[in-house]
Parts: C-alpha cells; sequence; structure tokens
C-alpha cells in the first residue's frame, strides 16, 4: 500500500493546471485557466482550472474535483494509479507501508516483464518496418502507415533461439522470459510468437501487458490468431483491447462499440470510429463489461454476421443486461465482419450505416426468431426468450419500459407479461434460496466435529 506520507507529499506537490494541461489544451483566463472539455464535444470552452483552488470543474459534464480525481475519470485508473502517476511526474519517491497482500517478489516480476514487453514491442516493430512482405501484407489488407504507427504492430520472424539468446544478452533473466508468456520452454525454448504480426496488448494506463499474434497465411492447421497466456501483468478476462485509445471518445459519445478482434478495431479507428474495443476473441466476462461501465452505460455489439457472432452477441447482451447497461446490436449484412464492412466505404458513410442500424436488443432478438410466430411453440419460445434477457435487468423501471416495447413486438398484453416476469423472478430467488439452505445443510458439523 501507498504511504500517507507519501500521498500526502504528492497532493502538496502536484500543480493541478500543469497535470490537467498534459490532457486539455488550457488557456489563461483571469486567475483561472479554461478549455474544452475532454468529457463531452463542445465548441465553446466551459472546463475551468482554478489554480488557488486546487480544482477542476466541466460544466457541460457536471463533473469536477482534484487533480486525483481529474486522472481517475480521464484514464479510467484506480486511485493507486493516479498517485503512481503523479508521484512519477514529480520525481517522488513511493513509500509503501506493510501490507499482507502485497508480494515484493510479484511487483518486481512485474516490473521486470513490463520492460520486457516494452523492448520486445520497439524490436518487432522495426523487424516490421523493414520486412518488405509484412508491410505489402499489412498493404492489402487496407491497413495505413498511420494506424500502424497509431497500434505500434509488430512482427517476429522465424528464429526463435536467436532472438531468445539476444533478450538474454541484454540481461533479460530465462525465468521473467518465461513468465512473461513470450517463450515457451520443452525440449528447446521457442517463441510463442514466431512468425506472426504482433497486436501489442495495452492497460487502460497504456502499458503494454501482453500481445496478440496472427499468421500470415490460411494454414487451418494453426491457429489464426494467438494471445499471451495469462501472467502477473495479463488477465485477459479483464482486458478489453483499444479500450486505452477508446476511453475519452467513449465518454465523449456515451457509447461503446464492442467488436471481436484485433483488426475490426483497427479498421474502424482508421474510418474515425474511435469508441471501439474488442474482446478478442473471448466470451465477454462480467469484468470487461464492469471496465466499459467506468465510461458509459451504453454499449453496442458489432459482431460478425454469421451464426457464430449472432450466438455471441447473445451472450453479450446477457452479460451487459446484468450490469444494468443500456443494449443495441448492429448486425452487418451477411459475409461480412466489421474489419471488412468497414472497408466498403468512407466514414461518413459508415457513421451513418452504424447509426441507422442500432437496434435495441429486445429488437435484435425478435428479428432472430421472426419466422412462423403464428405457431404458438415459436411464439412461447420467443416470450420466454425475451422474458429471460429483461429478468437480469435489476432496474424495476428499466423492466417494466422493456416490457412495454416486448407487448408491443409479441402483440401480447404487457400486464400478462409482467406478471409472467414476477413469477420468473420469485421461481428465481426460491431456487437460490433453496441452494443456501442445502450448502448450510451440508456445511454443519458433526457431533464428533461440535
Amino acid at each position: 500500500m501507498i504511504s500517507k506520507k507519501t500521498i500526502e507529499e504528492v497532493f502538496n506537490v502536484a500543480v493541478i493546471e500543469d497535470v490537467i494541461g498534459d490532457f486539455v489544451g488550457l488557456k489563461k483566463a483571469g486567475a483561472n485557466f479554461k478549455g474544452l472539455s475532454p468529457f463531452s464535444d463542445e465548441k465553446t470552452p466551459s472546463f475551468i482550472v482554478s489554480p488557488s483552488k486546487r480544482i477542476w470543474k466541466d460544466f457541460s459534464s457536471g463533473k469536477g474535483g482534484n487533480v486525483v480525481s481529474f486522472l481517475m475519470e480521464h484514464d479510467g485508473c484506480s486511485y493507486p494509479e493516479a498517485i503512481r502517476y503523479l508521484a512519477k511526474k514529480y520525481n517522488i519517491e513511493i513509500i509503501e507501508t506493510q501490507d499482507k497482500t502485497f508480494n515484493q517478489k510479484d511487483e518486481d516480476d512485474k516490473e521486470s516483464m513490463s520492460i520486457i514487453l516494452d523492448f520486445v514491442q520497439k524490436k518487432s516493430k522495426d523487424y516490421l518496418i523493414n520486412n518488405e512482405n509484412i508491410l505489402k501484407y499489412l498493404s492489402e489488407r487496407k491497413l495505413d502507415k498511420v494506424i500502424v504507427e497509431k497500434f505500434n504492430l509488430g512482427y517476429l520472424p522465424k528464429g526463435s533461439k536467436k532472438f531468445y539468446d539476444k533478450l538474454i544478452k541484454k540481461g533479460f533473466k530465462k525465468e521473467i522470459l518465461i513468465k512473461s508468456g513470450l517463450f515457451l520452454e520443452g525440449d528447446n525454448i521457442y517463441s510463442r510468437f514466431n512468425e506472426r504480426i504482433l497486436f501489442p496488448i495495452y492497460s487502460i494506463s497504456n502499458r503494454i501487458i501482453g500481445f496478440g499474434g496472427r499468421i500470415l497465411n490460411n494454414d487451418k492447421k494453426t491457429a489464426k490468431y494467438i494471445n499471451s497466456p495469462e501472467t502477473l501483468l495479463y488477465q485477459k478476462s479483464k482486458v478489453l483491447y483499444g479500450l486505452n485509445f477508446a476511453k475519452t471518445e467513449i465518454i465523449k459519445n456515451d457509447n461503446c462499440y464492442l467488436v471481436e478482434g484485433y483488426l475490426d478495431v483497427i479498421s474502424l479507428h482508421q474510418k474515425k470510429i474511435t469508441n471501439v474495443v474488442a474482446s478478442s476473441g473471448t466470451a465477454i466476462t462480467s469484468d470487461q463489461i464492469r471496465l466499459i461501465k467506468r465510461f458509459s452505460n451504453s454499449i453496442t455489439i458489432l459482431f460478425d454476421s454469421d451464426q457464430a457472432g449472432i450466438n455471441a452477441a447473445l451472450r453479450v447482451i446477457d452479460v451487459a443486461l446484468s450490469s444494468n447497461m443500456y443494449v443495441n446490436v448492429i448486425k452487418l449484412p451477411d459475409g461480412h465482419d466489421p474489419d471488412s464492412f468497414s472497408k466498403t466505404m468512407d466514414h461518413i458513410t459508415l457513421k451513418n450505416f452504424l447509426q441507422d442500424n442500432k437496434q435495441d436488443f429486445l429488437s435484435f432478438i425478435s428479428k432472430i426468431d421472426s419466422e412462423n410466430l403464428e405457431i404458438p411453440e415459436k411464439k412461447i419460445k420467443l416470450v420466454k426468450k425475451l422474458l429471460h434477457s429483461i429478468s437480469l435487468v435489476n432496474d424495476v423501471t428499466n423492466q417494466a419500459i422493456y416490457i412495454e416495447k416486448a407487448s408491443k413486438i409479441l402483440n401480447l398484453d404487457a400486464k400478462i407479461l409482467f406478471q409472467d416476469l414476477i413469477n420468473r423472478n420469485k421461481k428465481h430467488q426460491e431456487r437460490e434460496e433453496k441452494k443456501i439452505i442445502e450448502k448450510q445443510e451440508i456445511n454443519i458439523p458433526s457431533k464428533e466435529e461440535q
């Protein structure tokens, strides 16, 4: 834990206009500073920084606070991360207090891993820039140099042992090279990302924590994409690709586009759609949804148009609704994913398409199962699907609004649907209570143990 002494020193030394000036263009306005809000789109500056009071106020969004709260709002970082950022900026030594959960070796390993990952990213970038075949491949995928530079794409050539030996000579320890997930150890040491394009994966605070790797050919025997394994730095269930680039735009747009893959994010960025993140091909988790919720309560799912993409979207809907998110879905034309579709039009046409084709989750689910609703069995199944999703929402008012919409879609009385929902919720509660009772009965100690 960071000591109170360090925290006090950070607050004493940090100059609020200096810190915020790194993120917002500030101009002197009397005793204060003024700039355009980083949290909303505005033409007239309403973001005020008061050096004398050491506070900031954003009148367009209503947000405000001190220098630490600004970093937490702007970067989505935690309180300790904001303190560490300021300590580093002002060269303040961080004094740690003893904490039973604090493991110094793990912290040292994290730091060593971070240095290795940064080095490998820079080296892989050099390999990419000097490889004509890779540059040609990226060009054929219609990725321009600006976007390749922005996302720091790289490439690792064939020659695992040679690359490993080079890192050892640089002073990196074998133990950390293995722990970082870059290398696997068997009869020989070999690179996990051999002959793959590298996509650096960043934390919210712009720290490289892992990589994604893509093969260049379409060899069906080899996985097209692989990710770093779970490490001290990288827990895939708690990370969203591109969030470091998207967080400010998600706040401004009050919406986050969720896609599946690295190239989906990159291609949309190239078309100036920047409030977008990817689950990187893994099933979305509640931790990932909570990350998005830091910046907006609205999520728009933009997955592949095939059946697998539809099934994945249905899973996301349930997880997001459980976190009280507002959920919309965009169904792309058949045969397209966000990467391929974005390349068929200019950014204005794409932006208009996304806006015009956004539908709420109830409409999306209904359209999937809209055939043969005159058959009672089909209609009953759709009713159950819609009520299942609505039942996941914790807010009663929101449930009522969704029920009204569902009643129009199904052409059924809203009162009947609401009663059905109440019965479902009651049965669910009874099942949960039964589980608790059964668990308690199992844990009752025997007479011999008492």
